[in-house]
């Protein structure tokens, strides 16, 4: 039976630039959709967030730049706690999927994989 699952991931942009977060944000996407062998179609809906210190671009736009066109993305930022990592680029992506939770495979990257 099919169910809706979450998948999470993250990585760090190395710079405030648009094209810095869109690299980093697609570099993410691109693994968590082999590492998990999804479809666009599978995507049910998917929310970034990113640290205050990254405002250049929204991060939904790499998925959108990837053929994410019918999927709802929404973009916000995390909460600023003291002392928590900078720039950091985070997603919930939600997908109609078969596969058990312990077989998900969530994506961290470059700094962020400090975070797991």
């Amino acid at each position: 039976m099919t169910k809706v699952r979450g998948i999470r991931g993250a990585t760090t942009s190395d710079d405030n630039t648009k094209d810095s977060i869109l690299d980093a944000t697609g570099e993410m996407l691109a693994r968590l959709i082999e590492s998990n062998d999804l479809a666009v179609d599978d995507i049910a809906a998917a929310h970034f967030t990113t640290t205050r210190d990254l405002n250049a671009e929204f991060p939904a736009v790499a998925a959108r730049q990837m053929g994410w066109e019918e999927v709802p993305l929404l973009c916000g930022h995390e909460m600023d706690v003291p002392d928590a990592m900078q720039r950091v680029v985070r997603i919930m992506v939600m997908v109609n999927t078969d596969k058990s939770p312990g077989s998900i495979v969530h994506v961290y990257l470059k700094e962020a994989a400090k975070l797991r």
